[in-house]
């Protein structure tokens, strides 16, 4: 699903963000599913600070957007391929893109989708350092009681999960608190309010044990967003299920 929109990045041999913003600017009004909508021009413009970051970390991160409709998935995720990280839009035939900016005060759009992106990086980071669905040391995935053989796989697959949404979601409001300290307490209670939506307590995307802890953006001070990130985070893999 990446090989339309991968095509075109690879002959640019490991672009710089400045030159793929350049690329995405000039394929506006080409032909065919290059061209890219308003959607997803704001959800780039939003993204840059944390986009040229990675370019500054040295952080092999790739933009990709889907030219095929989407409903039903993230507007924005996070892939690895080949050892780079894809931060890939899935816009077109997505309501759920323009939904999440409308529920956002127009004054905070840009802080909390550098939040949104921030959570990838995050995901980035621990595919990079092979990480990923794993636990710190000194830590033991709680097995389940009474499941049938079969579904118990599926459960620590959903719990490791869980996991890896909390730690992007600190390493989210850990760039909040370091480049936006004047708006955290309001994306925090954003962020708040999206994962109480619709929430099954101990699934997918229940990170609340981890974004409650972090109210006072204090608590995520540090000179790397990814430090700052890993106390609060090892703190919440303490809180019972």
């Amino acid at each position: 699903m990446f090989a339309h929109f991968l095509d075109v990045l690879g002959a640019l041999a490991r672009p710089t963000p400045r030159r793929v913003l350049a690329l995405l600017l000039g394929m506006v009004g080409a032909a065919g599913a290059a061209e890219l909508t308003d959607t997803e021009m704001r959800w780039l413009k939003g993204a840059w600070p944390v986009i040229e970051f990675a370019e500054k970390s040295q952080i092999p991160l790739d933009i990709v957007v889907q030219p095929q409709p989407t409903p039903g998935q993230a507007p924005l995720a996070l892939g690895f391929v080949d050892g780079r990280c894809k931060l890939m839009l899935s816009m077109r035939g997505n309501p759920e893109a323009e939904a999440t900016l409308a529920r956002l005060p127009t004054d905070l759009q840009g802080a909390a989708l550098e939040l949104m992106a921030a959570h990838e990086l995050g995901h980035c980071r621990r595919y990079l350092d092979g990480a990923w669905m794993g636990l710190p040391a000194g830590f033991s995935a709680v097995e389940p009681q009474g499941l049938k053989p079969e579904l118990r796989s599926a459960y620590l697959q959903m719990k490791a999960t869980r996991r890896e949404e909390g730690f992007g979601d600190l390493v989210g409001l850990a760039w909040t608190q370091q480049r936006h300290p004047e708006a955290y307490g309001r994306l925090h209670a954003w962020l708040l309010k999206e994962r109480s939506q619709d929430l099954i307590p101990g699934s997918h995307h229940d990170t609340l044990a981890w974004v409650r802890q972090a109210a006072d953006g204090r608590a995520l001070a540090g000179t790397s967003v990814f430090a700052s990130a890993i106390t609060a985070w090892q703190a919440g893999l303490t809180t019972p299920e």
